[in-house]
């Protein structure tokens, strides 16, 4: 999916956080308000944190100045020039809590297309269907996987893409993953390189991924096929291709994404996020957090690719010593560059010498 190509971006936006504005089950609002290329936040809907800034909610200044209200009519009030109503958040137990409808039926009311992280697709209810249609306005489910036609198995068909892949994995899951893909991404393109990436999750598709899909909703076999054809599909418009993970190869529960990913997008780089004071894992504290010497270890003996830098939550000085690698904090000044520059440095190190014609391959 790929919304860039649905809005004229940046396009006017509420975006919908309820009760998780500022914390981990808010990600996808968090990353949308501070960072997309699709969505210009106008407005959040939070009762928990309504008349806040964001800036101090998401203790970042550069969050943008936009009211924090308690209803979406108060966010059309606010921001009555929105195209859009962006639901950030998925509840525990995936379905689409009672209180949320009256509000989303007030954003469809209102002319706007509903771009939706709910595990339950409002495309496929009637009433949803009927309302928006009634309104002109669209449904976009992002969670919604390939339809059967588009699922393959991998066949290496990727080996032929002549743009340079960069994946990101990490040594647990939320662990930065998508924010250090996001900040290259950045990074290169106000470097002036030719720069283009792939999301496997849904904050991803928000902030405005050239290809995604939510990589958990796909069937296990055609996982590292889906990966292919995004890479594939980027690669082809332009000449370096960052590429979020998921989870990590460590991860007795999620590792199998972790692995499907880096065999679809076989990566010529990876980039390793890491929380250095994380000793158990999100969700599982009866599992250890295995770090970054294991985990490089297996994404080298996994695929061709060298792990170039690592993006670390720590200070980086102390990282690069104790690692022995290049190592940045995208969150520093300066660190998203200081990261680029690490994996420049090893596609440069790893390039295959040009034949007699001065042709290069991949």
């Amino acid at each position: 999916m790929n919304l860039r190509d649905q809005f004229d971006v940046p396009a006017p936006a509420i975006v919908l956080a309820e009760g998780e504005f500022g914390k981990t089950g808010g990600k996808t609002a968090n990353g949308v308000v501070l960072h997309s290329d699709v969505f210009d936040a106008r407005a959040v809907v939070d009762a928990d944190t309504a008349g806040e800034s964001p800036t101090d909610v998401l203790s970042n200044p550069d969050a943008p100045d936009v009211p924090i209200v308690e209803t979406v009519a108060d966010a059309l009030e606010a921001a009555p020039e929105a195209e859009a109503l962006v639901i950030g958040v998925a509840p525990a137990g995936g379905d689409l809590p009672d209180a949320w409808v009256s509000d989303i039926e007030d954003a469809i009311r209102a002319g706007c297309d509903v771009v939706s992280g709910l595990h339950v697709f409002l495309s496929e209810r009637e009433r949803w269907r009927a309302l928006a249609d009634e309104h002109g306005a669209r449904l976009f489910d992002v969670r919604k996987p390939p339809g059967e036609a588009d699922l393959r198995v991998g066949d290496g068909s990727v080996d032929a893409v002549e743009a340079d892949v960069v994946l990101t994995l990490g040594t647990d899951c939320a662990v930065g993953k998508r924010t250090t893909t996001f900040e290259l991404y950045r990074a290169a393109r106000e470097a002036g390189l030719d720069a283009g990436w792939v999301a496997t999750g849904q904050t991803g598709i928000m902030v405005g991924a050239h290809e995604g899909a939510v990589i958990d909703r796909v069937p296990a076999d055609f996982t590292a096929g889906v990966v292919e054809d995004m890479v594939k599909a980027v690669g082809a418009d332009h000449d370096l291709v960052f590429v979020e993970g998921q989870a990590s190869l460590t991860h007795r529960a999620y590792s199998g994404v972790t692995l499907s990913i880096l065999h679809g997008a076989w990566p010529d780089a990876v980039v390793l996020a890491d929380d250095p004071d994380r000793t158990d894992r999100t969700h599982f504290e009866s599992f250890r957090v295995d770090g970054v010497d294991h985990e490089r270890r297996l994404i080298e003996d996994l695929s061709d690719a060298a792990v170039a830098g690592v993006s670390t939550w720590g200070d980086a000085a102390t990282e690069r010593e104790r690692l022995g690698l290049p190592a940045a904090n995208v969150y520093d000044d300066g660190g998203p560059e200081e990261l680029l520059a690490a994996v420049r440095e090893r596609l440069d190190a790893d390039a295959p010498a040009a034949d007699e014609s001065g042709v290069t391959g991949r």
